[in-house]
Formats: structure tokens, C-alpha cells, sequence
């Protein structure tokens, strides 16, 4: 964070919020969640986007907010105390609510780019991103199956994981975006051993303390000895077992997959290493949907995000809930202030 931002406004933390795909509900819950008060209190939010775009949307929504407009390219200043518009003046085509199209996806994916490089320049200090639409992201040029591997790659990130935050549930993926098939094949000692090495070092670093993981199993009640399958025996336990040994981690499991994260969610533990997307996703959004967070592990920069997607079938009807995007940017703010 800038040090020389004397004032109480100009002490917050700045907060880079990309709008997402301009086809959803990205720049309403946006638009919505920098109204609320809390936020305003917490951190300095800035847009990033198309100004004309947001300030059309804001009079549609009803809002009114007073914004500060910066220019691609100009430096944002250090006095503000209104949210900004960094305004990429890039949607010069009229955009179709709730279609993909390449128009979008191109957008969507300069946001970020957008982002990445004012996070990385101290600009801003972490970032928030609205939903995208990964085949109108695919149209407009960006080869990447959603935000965690396009971070990645623009911050030249070599390891990185996706995890969620819901509460006190926090759970760590094995693997993200792949079919089931892939996914069990995915299962492997190495990889989990990496995985939970990464966990305790990146969410120890987080939380500022030593973290307690739990490991769920692949198949139903971890196996049950063997019954139901191999993976536990064969993969899991001498993951957790050599983490445990060699590496001094407090780590344990595999547990059963249908209670671990009401166990983990209780306070049992400080997280979860799931095996595969949905074993995580399934509990975090039925335990805190709205209100969960996904945070990408192992970036040099902070980077939160919303729980859902970009809800095409309700854009433009002023009826999306910004719940996610608030917690999102909170947790986003609160980040950059313990890194």
C-alpha cells in the first residue's frame, strides 16, 4: 500500500474490481455493492471498465454514485475519496444482455490484463473480479478455461490452486475445470502432496498462523476400508501420512466426503483439500451461497472473487443479489491489509 496516502480515505485499502462479462449481471452487482456504506468504509473501490458502459447501467439500476473517472493509462491519483472508473473506453459496440459474444469475452479479458498489471505496478492492492463467460471469453481471443489459469499466467504463476471461502469452511481444490474421468485420474500421491504443502504454506500465510487440514476422500464414506474403492488406500493416506512425517504438517483424513465439510465449516478445521470441483463446490454453495468467496491461492497479488456465474437469464433486470461481490471485495480489502 502507497504510504504516502495521509488522510483516513486515502489509507483504505484500493480495491480493482473488474466488471466481468458486460452481457451479465457483473457491472449490476458491482454498481449495487459500492452503494453499501460497509464497503465504502473498507476500502476505495475501483472499477475497471468501460465508463460510458457503467454510468448507462447506473442510471438504468437507479444508482447514483459520484465517480471519480481515470483514464487507461494515467496514473490514478493518491487524494480521492469517491470510487473510481478506470475507464478502458472499450466497448464501442452496443452489447445484447445475456448473449455470449466475442465483443464481451474481448472486454472481459482486458479487464483483467487491466488489473493484473495495476496490481502489479501498486496502483491497487488487490483485486476483485465479477463473473465471466468462458466461451465468450474463448471468442474474444483469450485461450484460458476461466480467471484462476489466466492469472496464472499473467503473473507468471507456476503453482496455484482455486480455493473457497465460506465462513469458516475453506477448501482447496485437487483439480478445477475437467470432466469427472479426468478428475479421479487426477488423484495421485504427488499431486496431494504438493497440494497439502501448498495449502499449509499459502493459508498459514493468509491467516497468520499454522492451519489444520483435513483431506476428503474420493469415494463414498472415504472407501469404507477398501469396499468402495482403492484411491484412499493406494493415494490419499500416503499423501497425508508423508505430510505428516516428513514435513511436520497437521493434516489428517481421508474423511468422509459427506460430513468433513460441515466438520471443517463447524471449526475442526481450517480447511479442506477436496479431490475434484464439485465434492468442494456442492458444500460451499449449499452451506453459504451469496456468501462464499473464491480466492486463488499462490498469486504474488490478491485476488478475490464471486460464488456464481454470470446469470445471463436475469441481466439487466435489476433484480441480481451484489451479496457475494460485497463479501468478496471485504475479504479482498481485509487481505491486502494483513499482506
Amino acid at each position: 500500500m502507497t504510504d504516502s496516502r495521509s488522510n483516513e480515505k486515502e489509507s483504505l485499502p484500493r480495491i480493482g474490481i473488474t466488471i466481468g462479462d458486460v452481457a451479465g449481471i457483473g457491472a449490476e452487482i458491482t454498481l449495487k455493492a459500492i452503494t453499501d456504506q460497509s464497503i465504502l468504509d473498507s476500502c476505495l473501490p475501483v472499477l475497471i471498465g468501460d465508463a460510458r458502459f457503467l454510468f448507462q447501467t447506473a442510471e438504468n439500476l437507479g444508482l447514483k454514485i459520484d465517480f471519480s473517472v481515470v483514464k487507461k493509462g494515467e496514473p490514478i491519483p493518491e487524494s480521492l475519496n469517491n470510487p473510481v472508473i478506470y475507464d478502458l473506453e472499450n466497448l464501442n459496440q452496443s452489447i445484447e444482455l445475456g448473449k455470449e459474444s466475442a465483443i464481451a469475452g474481448k472486454a472481459a479479458g482486458e479487464y483483467i490484463e487491466t488489473a493484473v498489471e495495476l496490481c502489479l505496478k501498486n496502483e491497487i492492492d488487490a483485486i476483485t473480479t465479477a463473473p465471466i463467460n468462458k466461451k465468450s471469453l474463448n471468442m474474444g481471443g483469450y485461450n484460458f478455461p476461466g480467471h484462476t489459469e489466466m492469472l496464472a499466467d499473467l503473473t507468471n504463476t507456476k503453482k496455484f490452486a482455486m480455493s473457497f471461502f465460506a465462513d469458516k469452511l475453506r477448501v482447496v481444490l485437487l483439480s478445477t475445470h475437467v470432466s469427472l474421468l479426468d478428475a479421479i485420474d487426477l488423484v495421485k500421491k504427488d499431486k496431494l502432496v504438493e497440494l497439502i504443502n501448498f495449502t499449509h504454506r499459502t493459508l498459514s500465510e493468509l491467516l497468520k498462523r499454522e492451519v489444520k487440514i483435513a483431506v476428503a476422500g474420493l469415494n463414498p464414506h472415504a472407501s469404507e476400508g477398501g469396499i468402495f474403492g482403492n484411491q484412499e488406500a493406494s493415494q490419499i493416506i500416503p499423501a497425508i501420512e508423508k505430510c505428516q512425517k516428513e514435513f511436520g504438517i497437521d493434516v489428517s483424513g481421508a474423511y468422509s466426503p459427506d460430513t468433513i465439510f460441515l466438520r471443517a465449516y463447524r471449526g475442526e478445521f481450517d480447511a479442506v483439500v477436496a479431490c475434484y470441483h464439485d465434492q468442494a463446490t456442492i458444500a460451499v454453495k449449499c452451506l453459504s451461497f451469496g456468501e462464499s468467496v473464491n480466492v486463488t491461492l499462490g498469486l504474488p497479488i490478491i485476488r478475490t472473487s464471486v460464488d456464481h456465474g454470470t446469470a445471463f437469464e436475469i441481466a439487466g433486470k435489476n433484480i441480481a443479489d451484489c451479496s457475494s461481490m460485497k463479501t468478496a471485495i471485504k475479504l479482498a480489502a481485509s487481505l491486502s491489509l494483513n499482506s
